[in-house]
């Protein structure tokens, strides 16, 4: 068992930054790819960001390509999303999923455990 615990999110104005954190707990965190996922009320959850367990490759939705940043440290068992140039359709709850080995980084069905969530909001 892997238990994920999402921080960091918050309230922030349009244009602004949050760094968003998942801390895992249970079994070597560093053998496993994670995830990060966000969704709104009503909306299906969709994929944000990804990153192989040795952190050298990454993956990102083209939404968020060029002002979100995935990036891990093993010897603190956790990853980090580096939020940039937000805007108010960024507001979501944001996950944080991992799987031992994920052939389709962007689908959510591949991911085996998953943190409670963290609320991002952006104002105008």
């Amino acid at each position: 068992q892997v238990q994920l615990v999402e921080s960091g999110g918050g309230l922030v104005q349009a244009g602004g930054s949050l760094r968003l954190s998942c801390a895992a707990s249970g079994r070597t965190f560093s053998n496993y790819d994670v995830g990060w996922f966000r969704q709104a009320p009503g909306k299906e959850r969709e994929f944000v960001a990804a990153i192989k367990w040795s952190g050298t490759i990454t993956y990102y939705a083209d939404s968020v390509k060029g002002r979100f940043t995935i990036s891990r440290d093993n010897a603190k068992n956790t990853v980090y999303l580096q939020m940039n140039s937000l805007n108010p359709e960024d507001t979501d709850v944001y996950y944080c999923a991992a799987v031992l080995s994920v052939q389709a980084p962007s689908r959510r069905d591949r991911y085996d455990y998953w943190g409670q969530g963290t609320q991002v909001t952006v104002s105008t």
